[in-house]
């Protein structure tokens, strides 16, 4: 009779070769490809105001999908003399952009401290901007959670929702960008962009495929291999090479190892680059935000 240890490995080989992940590869123009959108001669935002600083709004993207999202100013934009730079930000998994603003939502702490990446930037100058990913903040999809995204993934190899979750949310920053490169008080030539987990992830992947941004603080991105190559940061690292990137890692995360962490540091090929460990876990300490000041 077959052990139980024998029973359990044939098991998880079947399981493997029906439902596991496998790699596959990409040519430099099927991923482009993947991240082009159409872009529109003129992008409308429909701004509501919140205080003379803060408007929140929302914008058709390139598939009319309507994407939300908030922009602050460092002082009223009425008065505001000679273009900002801009600081975009971008959310966490299972966050959403209100986490660039407040410093607790739902009485749930914001532990990423992106509140106080924002308070800083506004401190010194910058217009700060981030809208909700797909399927997360106001636009979450009742029949599809991000929670069902990533056990389809991990259980039965379903990837492409969730490699179009973030490819689309990528596209999505970039009409964003089409908008914020046309207005006079913002200076298209200092666009910042600072995310956190999947966000620093969206980051690496929009400064790969989009030369609008110069600058990029990627805090903690999770490491992605060729199993879902199309959003792995180091498959767009050549589209890196115009960016100083200024990367935050955890020597016990979960979610990318040491070695990990390295390789990407290592791959990034401006070398104006800076590589922060922390010794923690995915949430890093509350003041690697004093890191980000010579940055900004």
């Amino acid at each position: 009779m077959l052990g139980i240890g024998a029973v359990v490995a044939g098991i998880a080989a079947l399981w493997y070769g029906l439902f596991g992940l496998k790699p596959y590869s990409l040519s430099a123009e099927e991923l482009t490809a993947r991240y082009a959108y159409a872009a529109k001669p003129q992008v409308q935002l429909e701004l509501k105001q919140l205080t003379p600083q803060s408007f929140e709004f929302t914008y058709q993207s390139f598939d009319g999908v309507t994407v939300n999202g908030r922009i602050s100013y460092p002082q009223d934009p009425k008065t505001i003399q000679s273009p900002v730079p801009v600081l975009i930000g971008a959310h966490a998994m299972g966050r959403s952009q209100i986490r660039w603003w407040q410093d607790s939502f739902k009485d749930r702490a914001t532990f990423e401290q992106t509140d106080k990446i924002t308070a800083m930037a506004l401190a010194k100058g910058y217009a700060v901007v981030a809208i909700d990913a797909r399927h997360h903040g106001l636009r979450k999809d009742p029949d599809l959670s991000v929670v069902d995204i990533i056990d389809n993934l991990h259980w039965w190899g379903e990837r492409e929702p969730y490699e179009t979750m973030l490819i689309d949310t990528v596209r999505d920053h970039r009409v964003l960008l089409d908008w914020l490169t046309q207005q006079p008080v913002l200076d298209k030539n200092k666009i910042k962009l600072a995310g956190y987990s999947m966000g620093a992830q969206i980051s690496l992947l929009l400064a790969g495929v989009d030369s609008r941004i110069q600058s990029v603080a990627a805090i903690v991105p999770p490491h992605m291999n060729s199993t879902t190559a199309v959003v792995a940061p180091l498959n767009v690292i050549a589209g890196l090479a115009d960016n100083q990137v200024w990367l935050f890692a955890s020597d016990d995360d979960e979610y990318a190892s040491i070695q990990q962490n390295q390789q990407l540091f290592d791959a990034l090929p401006n070398p104006d680059k800076k590589l922060f460990r922390f010794d923690s876990g995915h949430l890093l300490p509350a003041d690697y935000v004093t890191k980000l000041e010579p940055w900004l």
